[in-house]
């Protein structure tokens, strides 16, 4: 479980193109082009300076991904079955205790996510350690003279004022069975999965870095720039 504070070199970037772009008519969003480089790209400029390690999760058109410059996870399944699987598969292969996730489509993604995210996380850790010894055996669960330690949150993800992006999330590795048993069960909604293990939910003030390209016409529209 986390003890010391959590490094870049601790972190695995994750960027999660593997969905079947219905709203793009069927066409991997990813690879689309947007201000002259694919959406994907944009993401990876953005997420490498903040880890130590970048993984692709993608299921279709992997050469094309990997030419992007990072290595290319699948699925385990074969059946499109949304972010949470693209997690797991990350947190499968990464090397680093944790992995930050972004979705493909954010090409403006907060170049300060992972350093806010992991200091959330360190806090949260920290206001957890053991408090004083317990003297008595009526006032605490935990046998006499043990110290009570709360257990320490393994995850945390991003919100604004408009609400929470859930996708946008730093995650211990150690939840990688809990995610498969998870899916296994049928559950595929990202922000009940993070609220069962009570991430920390990490307030930003502007939407704009969290603007997402959903449609054909978002490639060609005039979008907002970070600043």
């Amino acid at each position: 479980m986390p003890t010391s504070p959590i490094r870049r070199s601790d972190i695995t970037g994750l960027i999660l193109a593997g969905g079947r772009g219905q709203r793009m008519g069927g066409r991997d969003k990813g690879l689309q082009p947007f201000d002259g480089c694919p959406l994907a790209g944009h993401a990876i400029a953005r997420l490498r300076p903040q880890v130590g390690a970048l993984l692709i999760s993608a299921n279709r058109h992997l050469d094309a991904y990997a030419a992007l410059g990072a290595t290319v996870v699948r699925d385990e399944t074969q059946d499109f079955a949304g972010p949470l699987a693209g997690m797991l598969a990350g947190l499968r292969a990464a090397c680093t205790e944790y992995v930050l996730t972004v979705p493909c489509d954010s090409p403006y993604l907060p170049d300060d996510l992972g350093v806010r995210l992991s200091a959330a996380l360190d806090a949260a850790n920290a206001s957890s350690a053991p408090s004083a010894p317990s003297t008595s055996s009526t006032s605490s669960t935990s046998p006499p003279g043990c110290a009570e330690v709360a257990a320490p949150p393994l995850a945390a993800y991003a919100a604004t004022a408009q609400g929470p992006h859930p996708v946008f999330a730093l995650l211990h590795r150690s939840l990688a069975d809990d995610l498969a048993a998870t899916l296994q069960a049928g559950e595929h909604r990202v922000r009940a999965w993070l609220a069962r293990h009570k991430a920390v939910q990490v307030n930003f003030g502007d939407e704009r870095p969290f603007y997402n390209v959903n449609t054909l016409d978002d490639l060609h529209t005039d979008s907002p720039r970070a600043p």
